[in-house]
């Protein structure tokens, strides 16, 4: 029982209805708009995949260049997440947020202008190095709002975009490769660059005016509201007890390097599923770009709801690393059955589209329960670096592995020995979950 200002007794149990009530406000608030421009910031990111079905005869680009190209992309996230997350917590989300949106909105549009490789590198850099600060923003916006038992449910609801961005981008991908090409006398994936790019820009100026830094600054909260948000809040960081508060404490923190070979292996999965699954579905027999589209769509609706459904029974059941690990090696053993299958003499589609969409709901499922880990061990400008930190080392896994998968495809004529390794390297991913982080109840783990 709590009491209240007025001294009025108050229930448990109706605290924690208002407290529902209170966060439903806010996550409605919040979680939309971040998560259509999570799906902005996805389609702009991986339209790539799609592109490279016409771009590269087009411009006589090897799956190589591809390979390489895509994953530059990451270079630029390792480079500058760091330092935009540090500049989030000095000037605010809605400030941040608006820079990098309108800048990756705009390098998508000038990926219409390619002619040479090295023009295609410097542009998948530099979109990489604009949307470097939005997806460890958005972990760290959320840490000041959700407290930590609510936080794999929002941050799941908030990452699903990214499936959700691929159950919308593959039928919008094919439409436009097959319907504008030739309109005033550019192809399809040219004109694939510039629609997406627009809503991106759009995006970024209605954030300055949408958005909220902080609970206190919420004018849509009333100021009963806003107390139950921050006691909520203030409640969980005593919970956690002590944690590292010195970001320079975080380069010899064996915790945080843990956290990143983990988060590493996971995204050599995750970012070989983003930038070849078109592939795939092409190498077993389906060709058109709206056929592609279309079955890349239902792959990844099916990834949205694993990644929701998981972070919620993560958060009901306040466990996270067989939540974590149970996924990693569903993804895993699931990716290891498509490379059984395109390595087959016969391939049955059937079944190697299931073992992809498999693929993808285990790895996709993972990653929001992942991100439950940091902030158990690190909190205020630590938590701010530390979270852009392993996100940035750990996608350096997005440039190695579709450049290795690159050289693989035009060694080999297949991906299948690329994905067995990608798949070891999944399951490797849930075994330093389990040996690694002890789970220690309702406690923080250690």
């Amino acid at each position: 029982m709590s009491i209240t200002k007025q001294g009025i007794p108050i229930f448990a149990g109706a605290a924690d209805d208002t407290e529902d009530s209170v966060y439903r406000k806010v996550s409605w608030r919040l979680l939309p708009f971040l998560g259509v421009l999570w799906v902005l910031a996805w389609l702009d990111r991986v339209n790539i995949g799609f592109a490279k079905l016409q771009m590269l005869d087009a411009l006589h680009f090897s799956e190589a260049v591809y390979g390489l190209g895509a994953g530059i992309f990451f270079l630029g996230y390792f480079f500058f997440e760091v330092p935009s997350n540090m500049l989030l917590q000095k000037i605010g989300a809605k400030k941040t947020v608006m820079r990098i949106t309108i800048c990756w909105g705009v390098i998508c549009m000038l990926q219409t202008f390619v002619t040479t490789p090295t023009q295609f590198y410097i542009l998948r850099f530099l979109l990489g190095a604009f949307e470097a600060g939005f997806y460890p923003g958005v972990i760290l916006y959320l840490t000041y709002w959700y407290p930590s038992q609510r936080r794999a449910r929002a941050f799941g609801t908030f990452m699903s975009a990214s499936a959700i961005a691929g159950v919308l981008g593959g039928p919008i991908a094919g439409w436009i490769m097959t319907s504008m090409g030739g309109v005033h006398g550019m192809h399809g994936w040219q004109w694939l660059f510039v629609i997406e790019g627009i809503p991106s820009v759009l995006a970024g100026i209605f954030a300055w005016f949408y958005m909220t830094d902080k609970p206190e600054q919420a004018r849509w909260l009333t100021d009963n509201e806003k107390r139950v948000v921050l006691e909520a809040l203030k409640r969980d960081n005593a919970a956690m007890g002590e944690r590292g508060h010195d970001w320079r404490s975080l380069f010899t923190n064996p915790k945080v390097w843990l956290l990143i070979a983990i988060f590493f292996c996971l995204l050599c999965a995750n970012s070989t599923l983003t930038f070849w699954i078109p592939t795939v579905i092409k190498d077993v027999g389906f060709t058109t770009p709206m056929a592609v589209g279309w079955i890349a769509a239902v792959a990844y609706l099916c990834g949205a709801v694993g990644m929701i459904v998981n972070g919620a029974h993560s958060d009901r059941r306040n466990e996270v690393r067989w939540h974590f690990s149970g996924a990693a090696i569903i993804g895993g053993a699931s990716m290891a059955l498509l490379a059984v299958m395109l390595g087959a003499q016969v391939i049955s589609p059937v079944i190697a589209l299931l073992a992809m969409t498999a693929a993808l709901v285990g790895t996709m499922s993972a990653i929001p329960v992942f991100w439950q880990l940091p902030n158990r061990y690190l909190a205020g400008s630590a938590a701010a670096v530390g979270v852009a930190l392993i996100n940035s080392v750990a996608n350096l896994a997005g440039f190695g592995a579709p450049y290795v998968m690159g050289l693989i495809k035009n060694a080999t004529g297949k991906l299948t020995t690329g994905l067995y390794i990608v798949a070891v390297i999944e399951v490797l991913a849930a075994l330093l979950v389990l040996i690694g982080i002890r789970q220690l109840g309702n406690k923080r783990e250690a």
